[in-house]
Order: C-alpha cells, then sequence, then structure tokens
C-alpha cells in the first residue's frame, strides 16, 4: 500500500502530497505499534533455560522476547537509567529486593521460578585435586568468584566465605573477580582458575566443568530466580503473560531439563537448615579480595 501511495504521491503537488506523506507514515506505525514484545534484563546463570522457554512462547503466542543477560547488579543499574525493560528477573532475591525498594519493579507482579545452590565449580578432570571448601586455601590453588557488589553468585561466595571464616586465607588465593556469572564459569571452564563458588547448576549443562558439593553446614542460604514486572514497562501485559508462562507447569519442567531445581522442597534437601532467600548486605569495611 505504502509504495501504491508514494507513486501517486509523485504526480501531486503541496497539501495533497503532504496528505500522503501523513497517511503513509501512519499506515507503517500502525504495522509497527501491532508488534508485541517483551524486554527482559536476566541474570546469566538463567541463560539456557530462558532461551529455551523463549523460544517456545514466542512460537505459540507471536511476543517477541528480547533477553539481555548479566550480571543482576549490572542490569538493574541499566534499567534503573536508561527507564527500559518490561521484566527483571535476577539471580537472587537480594537484587529483586533492591529493585523493588527503589521503586524499579512492582512488588505485586514477583514470581519464583526455580531454586539455586550454591558448590563449587572445577575444570573437568579437577586437576587441583579441590575437594572441599578449606582446599581452596592451599598453597597455589588459583580462586575467582563474580563481583560481590553486582553479580548475584559473587554476594553469596563471599557470605560463604565469611560463615567459614576463610575471608583472609582464600583472599591469598584470589586470582580475579568476574563481570557476570557467564564470565566467572569461562574462567574455569577454561582452566584460568581451579576453582570457583558458583552455582551447581551450571556444572549439568557445561562437559568442560565439574561440581564439587559444599556441605550442607557450609551453606547459609539458598537462591532462587524470581521475575517482576517493570514499574516502567511498555508492554506490562506481555511481560505478564511471559512470566506467568515461566512459572507455569511448561516453564518449570523446562528449567527442570536444564538441571534447575524447581520446588523450594528439592532445595530444602539439600541443605536443610539453609534458609531460603532473604538478603545479605557485604560489610562497612568490605574491601575487594583481589589485590
Amino acid at each position: 500500500m505504502m509504495p501504491r501511495l508514494l507513486i501517486m504521491g509523485s504526480a501531486m503537488k503541496g497539501p495533497a502530497l503532504l496528505l500522503c506523506i501523513v497517511l503513509a507514515a501512519a499506515l507503517v506505525f500502525a504495522g509497527c505499534a501491532t508488534e508485541r514484545s517483551v524486554t527482559v534484563f536476566a541474570g546469566s546463570v538463567s541463560k539456557p533455560a530462558l532461551e529455551e522457554a523463549a523460544s517456545v512462547f514466542e512460537r505459540e503466542t507471536g511476543v517477541k522476547v528480547y533477553l539481555n543477560f548479566g550480571g543482576s547488579g549490572a542490569l538493574l543499574s541499566q534499567m534503573k537509567l536508561s527507564r527500559r525493560g518490561d521484566l527483571y528477573l535476577p539471580a537472587s532475591p537480594d537484587y529483586m529486593a533492591m529493585a523493588i525498594a527503589g521503586g524499579l519493579v512492582d512488588a505485586g507482579s514477583e514470581k519464583r521460578v526455580a531454586y539455586l545452590v550454591p558448590a563449587i565449580l572445577v575444570p573437568a578432570g579437577n586437576p587441583a585435586g579441590v575437594r572441599s571448601l578449606a582446599d581452596l586455601s592451599r598453597p597455589g590453588v588459583r580462586v575467582a568468584i563474580a563481583d560481590p557488589q553486582s553479580v548475584s553468585v559473587g554476594l553469596y561466595a563471599y557470605e560463604i566465605l565469611e560463615h567459614a571464616g576463610l575471608i583472609s586465607e582464600i583472599s591469598r588465593n584470589m586470582v580475579t573477580y568476574g563481570e557476570s556469572y557467564a564470565k566467572t564459569v569461562s574462567l574455569v571452564s577454561l582452566g584460568t582458575v581451579d576453582a570457583i563458588i558458583g552455582w551447581r547448576e551450571f556444572a549439568q549443562w557445561n562437559k568442560n566443568v565439574e561440581m564439587v558439593p559444599l556441605m550442607p553446614e557450609e551453606m547459609p542460604r539458598l537462591s532462587y530466580i524470581s521475575g517482576a514486572i517493570a514499574s516502567f514497562a511498555m508492554d506490562s501485559e506481555s511481560a505478564r503473560s511471559f512470566l506467568d508462562f515461566l512459572a507455569s507447569a511448561r516453564g518449570q519442567e523446562i528449567f527442570g531439563r536444564w538441571g534447575y531445581l524447581i520446588t523450594e522442597a528439592e532445595a530444602s534437601k539439600i541443605s536443610p537448615g539453609a534458609s531460603i532467600g532473604g538478603e545479605y548486605r557485604l560489610p562497612p569495611d568490605y574491601r575487594p579480595l583481589v589485590r
């Protein structure tokens, strides 16, 4: 229709030509407005399951899902500064609490999607022979964690080390911080470091990584992935539909196949004494462990 209007317009002058151009532009924008989409800001740990779930959702509903992955804190800062995004899906309740406190998401829309359990992750074959949390303080063992100030699993890692009283010992072996969970895991999958503290789920979908479980008493908290609709969402209806899908039996089945725990009961069996969720704040005298 638009090319026809332009051809007709070439023979027109003045107001008639202007009217045709305006009508053509209106038709183009009307067509664009019919496309529904959801922009998601999600912690990297949810990547494989979320990509599959988004593909299924798009195919069944026609709603386009745009996924942005990274550290939960960094993503929250992006949303705050840009005032864009429809759905926030951090890897821990700590960052969801920040989003709620900052008025960036609708607290009433929050839904849990999956549960996460911390563990030690090592390269395939475990060349450094790491068998316990205490082994991370052995001379020569290269250790990394995600940045506790911007990445959910980094905050959990620091809390675990503090809980075990190993901050000073392990800091001597700390090589670097990862800017996101994905980048932190790449350090161990490529053999750049001998161990990280991450989520055990990753070892189930990366053949280059093995998991060394933590003792139940070494885990003060377990985490969960939850989602909430942004207070400035452009399409809150589509965002709600996608979040409902993730929390539905079909969405849960997808997360379950990727190795995530989908019920609180499953998570509690691994560490009965650990709390589920909650918040942890870095100590006032916090100093980066990387020298």
